[in-house]
């Protein structure tokens, strides 16, 4: 089923919104600014409802050195309270928002576990489809990801945080289910990128551990993306609302380039590029 969009559709040739999307960072770790137009979010909800609100925020974090915008209309917040929306009305969120950031001049990424959501987007210049259940939600995603040859973020996900596992191998086994299921449909491995899902299906302690343990996963061949910003594990180590996370989500998204990230996923995306930037400069001089 698809719905259509007052936005026109961007034709085949144009899908891609900034040409070929690199996915491996080169001089610095890539940054990707999230633009939640969500109600219910756990840092930003509500901020971005209005479109003229949500292309601002996107014009605002191209400005100030993004990557990569990923757009994203249903909340997936990893510790509960997130409402479970249709197709039709996340469609209806992107609507007037998608198309007109997909021209801003940066690779959009949408953020959906829906496979009617991702076609759509696509279909209106979406250049990446960023899952956070990894291909493992919606049985139609991998066949519309392998259909249009786009790139896709593969996210480890858990329905709950289970402390007693080994949190390292349960993403490994994670990826391993995924990453067949993308082969089945005939996803190019190039177009992979992996998301060890920082704070989902986690606990604090868990979640610290898999950046520490980043390296770990570079054993794959693929880019890997973190995302940490704002999330409750800083608050257990420096208690903080989500407002007040700022610093450490600087921290950890250091510590994870530093151990092998080439995607950086933040809200806060002046003071992280600055961040990337800075890293590489002092590392460039050992």
């Amino acid at each position: 089923m698809m719905i259509a969009s007052s936005a026109s559709v961007v034709p085949p040739d144009a899908r891609s919104s900034a040409g070929a999307v690199h996915l491996r960072a080169t001089e610095h770790p890539l940054v990707m600014g999230v633009l939640n137009v969500t109600p219910d979010s756990f840092f930003d909800g509500g901020s971005f409802l209005a479109p003229d609100a949500a292309i601002a925020h996107a014009r605002s974090m191209i400005a100030a050195g993004a990557d990569f915008i990923d757009i994203g209309a249903e909340s997936t917040r990893p510790y509960g309270g997130a409402v479970a929306i249709s197709v039709e009305e996340e469609m209806r969120r992107l609507s007037n928002v998608l198309p007109v950031v997909v021209r801003l001049g940066r690779p959009l990424s949408v953020d959906t576990m829906k496979a009617e959501v991702a076609e759509w987007a696509i279909r209106q210049g979406a250049a990446i489809v960023n899952d956070v259940w990894g291909l493992q939600h919606d049985s139609a995603m991998a066949d519309v990801v392998a259909r249009y040859g786009v790139p896709v973020i593969i996210m480890h996900n858990r329905s709950t945080a289970d402390p007693l596992i080994d949190i390292l191998a349960d993403i490994d086994a994670f990826f391993e289910r995924s990453l067949a299921i993308a082969a089945r449909a005939g996803i190019r491995r190039s177009n992979i990128v992996l998301d060890p899902g920082i704070g989902f299906g986690k606990t604090p302690e868990q979640s610290m551990t898999t950046i520490a343990h980043l390296a770990h996963f570079q054993k794959f061949g693929l880019p890997l993306l973190v995302g940490a910003s704002r999330k409750r594990f800083i608050d257990t180590v420096a208690p903080a609302p989500a407002d007040r996370r700022l610093g450490g989500s600087i921290a950890a998204h250091v510590l994870a380039a530093l151990n092998g990230a080439d995607i950086i996923r933040a809200h806060d995306v002046a003071e992280t590029v600055q961040a990337m930037r800075v890293m590489t400069a002092i590392r460039s001089r050992l």
